[in-house]
């Protein structure tokens, strides 16, 4: 039987903030995406994708990277052709952590946050991270292919207290620090 539902196939996932103020350490969110095999979905990523770096096969880039929030609209942008993914990959987890390395900061801290998860012209989520304030990490999407190859979105906030590099490792785990 066929469906009128399209797949998801072309996502955009976007972040902003505000600057810090001037002579204060810069601000600087950054767009982290982690990939997982089908016999490991909830385990360590097959790969991350993040500032410096792309998936191998060129279907997550990071588009746009701001150290400091610095300009109009959203500072960091990631396009994730999920159309375009190896099918043994059935999962991607999309997160945003903040730097520290100018000692611990929190997205409460950090003035006019906001997260869109979009496709096409369609906003499949928006966040400001008031929900999760306290934390320095949060995800902010989760792709699953399903069974037919079908790609479904969920878009649930959950916050990380810990560095980007213990949120890369966590971020896909079934509930924070498992």
């Amino acid at each position: 039987m066929s469906t009128p539902n399209k797949d998801i196939e072309k996502v955009e996932v976007r972040v902003k903030w505000d600057p810090s103020p001037p002579g204060a350490p810069a601000h600087d969110l950054d767009i982290i995406a982690g990939t997982y095999f089908a016999d490991a979905p909830y385990g360590s990523p097959a790969y991350l994708v993040h500032f410096d770096s792309r998936s191998p096969d060129g279907t997550i880039n990071l588009n746009r990277d701001s150290r400091t929030g610095q300009g109009f609209g959203f500072d960091e942008v990631m396009t994730l052709e999920l159309d375009r993914l190896s099918t043994t990959y059935t999962r991607v987890v999309v997160g945003v952590a903040i730097q520290q390395r100018d000692g611990r900061k929190t997205f409460a801290e950090i003035p006019n946050t906001g997260v869109q998860v979009r496709e096409g012209y369609t906003n499949l989520a928006e966040d400001d991270f008031s929900s999760v304030g306290a934390a320095t990490a949060a995800t902010v999407a989760e792709f699953v292919r399903g069974a037919s190859g079908v790609w479904e979105f969920h878009g649930t906030v959950r916050g990380f207290d810990g560095d980007p590099d213990a949120f890369a490792e966590m971020m896909g785990s079934r509930s924070p620090g498992a």
